[in-house]
């Protein structure tokens, strides 16, 4: 069997699927992309498949090195992005030519299910209480939620002081029980994260995200050594070698690699057995399409430390356009009192609407995140 060509659609609301085929008929689904530049790793995919066509798409971990220590220059959110999407597509093909799941093809499952959460609020949170209790009545046993809005490196404090008061809703709402992972998204700088992590400890989260920007992941240290709350990062980071940084520092809790980001089924893999070495939990990112959601179950299904799974149904991006469109079988993720089976199918065990897919590439997209300000018109995080 040999890789005889690609396809790539860039979908709305702002995903980029990756298609590709052999000469067998075996043909096999991937998602790479970056949120805000679908296009750019659109081009990198092109660039990358060159190689690929006339090879055997069987031999996935001689084709991760090629793509990923080939080129010299390697690393980045583009490049993993594009690989990721290829190496999705290749363990895609893989199962289905052996009629396998991916998981069976990793050593097996370490579990039939995975607790799932739900967003909650938007890029900034307002009335998050009642979106909260709606969330738990239709079976959730955790959400998420943004922090804040954006946040100068030193702030008032009255916007802690509303954050704190979305946060005690929310907990108000949803009860003791529930799960609430609070996203700090990199808005926030380490003299304020200090003092807003400190604020939260009454809520007992279960964790808190991004409580500084990656590149300034040392700040962790002192975070962790302030207050009691687990710590959780790493969706923007792309490699082992990255993680394995942040982990020999030991100040962390939950990774969060994502499976369309970090070099795909083959290195998140990786990263997360890497982690279980060190008593690190992981709940891998994905706020993505159901081919990224898809890939993250297979992962999560080896894995004896993934705890909980992202996942973006009904998402406030997918406005017009949500994961289930794009599948034949819709019930491929129904979630059951807060947790959603690992899909067993061959290969990513979901089946792509394909007819839908070129219909809506026909329409595509453009989408870019937000650009913020703060008063004095100097550039806030989003």
């Amino acid at each position: 069997m040999k890789i005889k060509s690609h396809t790539l659609y860039q979908v709305p609301p702002r995903w980029l699927f990756l298609k590709i085929e052999t000469d067998e008929g075996v043909t096999g689904w991937g998602e790479p992309v970056i949120e805000g530049k679908a296009s750019t790793v659109r081009a990198a995919v092109d660039e990358l498949m060159e190689y690929l066509v006339g090879k055997d798409p069987l031999n996935i971990e001689d084709h991760w090195n090629v793509l990923y220590r080939g080129g010299f220059y390697r690393g980045g959110p583009i490049l993993m992005s594009a690989i990721a999407g290829i190496d999705q597509a290749l363990w895609d093909i893989k199962g289905k030519h052996l009629n396998a799941p991916i998981h069976q093809l990793m050593g097996g499952k370490a579990r039939d299910s995975i607790k799932v959460y739900s967003w909650i609020g938007g890029d900034r949170p307002a009335e998050v209480g009642l979106a909260a209790k709606n969330i738990i009545s239709h079976g959730f046993t955790a959400v998420k939620m943004n922090a804040t809005e954006e946040l100068q490196f030193i702030d008032s404090h009255d916007k802690i002081d509303e954050a704190i008061k979305r946060i005690a809703a929310v907990r108000d709402a949803v009860g003791s029980a529930v799960g609430i992972g609070i996203d700090f998204h990199g808005r926030v700088h380490k003299p304020m994260a200090k003092v807003l992590a400190k604020e939260l400890e009454q809520f007992h989260p279960m964790f808190i995200e991004e409580p500084v920007l990656p590149e300034n992941n040392e700040a962790l240290r002192e975070i962790a050594n302030h207050v009691a709350i687990p710590i959780a990062t790493g969706e923007r980071m792309f490699s082992r070698w990255q993680f394995k940084n942040l982990l020999t520092d030991g100040y962390v809790d939950i990774i969060q690699p994502d499976v369309s980001h970090a070099g795909g089924i083959t290195e998140c893999k990786k990263i997360i057995s890497m982690a279980e070495a060190f008593d690190v939990a992981a709940a891998p990112h994905c706020p993505l399409g159901p081919i990224a959601l898809a890939a993250c179950l297979q992962v999560d299904a080896t894995c004896h430390n993934a705890f909980i799974q992202e996942q973006s149904l009904g998402i406030h991006y997918n406005q017009g356009s949500d994961l289930l469109d794009y599948l034949v079988d819709k019930t491929i993720f129904k979630f059951d009192n807060g947790f959603v089976k690992i899909p067993d199918g061959p290969g990513l065990g979901i089946s792509i609407d394909e007819e839908h897919v070129k219909k809506m590439a026909a329409v595509g997209h453009n989408w870019k995140n937000p650009l913020w300000r703060h008063p004095d018109n100097s550039v806030a995080e989003w």
